[in-house]
């Protein structure tokens, strides 16, 4: 059973989704913090300062429910989305600068093979 379990560990996938796990950790105090310290002090902030809603997830109905909470909510995920979104993309573009043109392999045209098969079928 030991040796069963040390195989599964030591399977590549399992040791890549432990590597994903540990770099999309770091990767997401990154985000947070490019939006918390950079986006919403710079853009967020003052869209709600001219909306007059600086206190958004104060804003609640005479019952309790904070749907003001919920919104800053919502408003928070999008901005994160839309970061990931944007370094997702400057990623691939990237890498498509990086990685060399396919050189292409001129074959045969379609004479040379028409040529090539009527010559075969006159051999017959």
């Amino acid at each position: 059973m030991l040796r069963e379990f040390r195989d599964f560990i030591a399977k590549g996938n399992v040791m890549d989704l432990a590597v994903g796990v540990i770099i999309g950790g770091a990767f997401s105090a990154i985000v947070t913090s490019l939006v918390s310290d950079v986006i919403t002090p710079a853009l967020l902030n003052p869209a709600l300062k001219a909306a007059q809603v600086e206190d958004l997830a104060g804003l609640k109905t005479d019952s309790g429910i904070l749907y003001g909470k919920f919104l800053a909510a919502v408003i928070s995920f999008l901005v994160i989305a839309f970061v990931i979104f944007l370094m997702v993309k400057g990623l691939h573009s990237m890498k498509k600068k990086e990685e060399p043109a396919p050189v292409a392999t001129t074959g045969p045209t379609q004479e040379q093979l028409l040529a090539e098969i009527r010559d075969l079928l006159k051999n017959k």
